[in-house]
């Protein structure tokens, strides 16, 4: 019998492209379904999510003005890496309580998710965009552009629900600052490393673990953020998140969805602002 002891994982944030230490020191003790423990993931601050919008403010200009060509070969990567990681999250989902064949169809799901948004990268200009006839020698078009940087606070669901808040925020060229599940955070930054090795510009997608309640008040208030989706919120503390996000008019977004239905287009065109554009014919 080996005498070597495990080398235990250490969960950190994921800012910027990188793994820093929360600010603070802090961890948390992560459990499985059966209440054992499973790790220590890091526990941010305030600090940790104003660092986290200052990366996404300073990626969104880059990745917002990629083309929704490449958004969507991008994204397709990061599914191939999900594909080769498939064992590793099948574990992770599994430490929730879920059972083998629950847990590896959970990440088939979110897998094809993350491939059925990727898809959408460079179609949705069209879908939600339009050109409006006008009474006069002008063209008139709509056309929707991304929000902004974008807070997700990501829902329980270990692995489908985090990439069907996710993906659909960057996909159309927000960036976000996601707070993931209190309880089962692990996938979450299993993901970050997949992001973090792949062609994935540093700062779309920065990832918080800790206590929601004591980081969603301050990215809802933050006059950075242009959005705030609170899918992950109880229902008891919505009403004073979206009075802190009116605070500088930011879009608040919240949907209970079965994350195994079709998704639609909703979470995508949520965080898009509609420009409308004159033009003079035969200019």
């Amino acid at each position: 019998m080996s005498d070597r002891l495990a080398v235990r994982k250490t969960y950190k944030l994921y800012i910027a492209g990188a793994f820093p230490r929360s600010e603070s020191g802090r961890s948390y003790p992560v459990t499985d379904g059966k209440g054992r423990f499973v790790a220590n993931a890091a526990h941010a601050s305030r600090k940790d999510a104003r660092d986290a919008v200052t990366a996404a403010r300073k990626a969104f200009p880059g990745w917002a003005g990629r083309t929704g060509y490449n958004r969507a070969q991008i994204l397709y990567r990061i599914a191939e890496m999900l594909e080769g990681r498939r064992d590793q999250f099948t574990a992770e989902v599994r430490h929730t309580g879920a059972s083998k064949a629950q847990a590896a169809a959970e990440v088939d799901a979110a897998i094809d998710r993350w491939v059925w948004y990727a898809g959408w990268a460079d179609k949705i200009t069209a879908v939600a965009g339009a050109a409006n006839p006008v009474a006069g020698p002008y063209f008139n078009f709509s056309t929707p552009e991304p929000t902004g940087v974008v807070a997700v606070i990501a829902p329980d669901s270990p692995l489908l629900g985090l990439v069907s808040v996710v993906a659909p925020a960057i996909v159309t060229g927000n960036t976000t600052v996601v707070v993931a599940s209190e309880p089962a955070p692990l996938t979450a930054i299993t993901l970050a490393e997949v992001l973090a090795t792949s062609d994935l510009p540093a700062g779309v997608v920065n990832i918080l673990t800790g206590h929601r309640t004591e980081l969603t008040p301050w990215l809802a208030s933050h006059m950075d953020v242009n959005a705030i989706d609170l899918t992950g919120v109880p229902d008891g503390d919505v009403p004073a998140l979206e009075d802190k996000a009116a605070e500088n008019l930011k879009r608040v977004f919240r949907a209970s969805d079965d994350w195994a239905g079709d998704p639609g287009t909703a979470r995508m065109t949520a965080f898009l602002e509609v420009k409308t554009v004159w033009h003079p014919v035969g200019v």
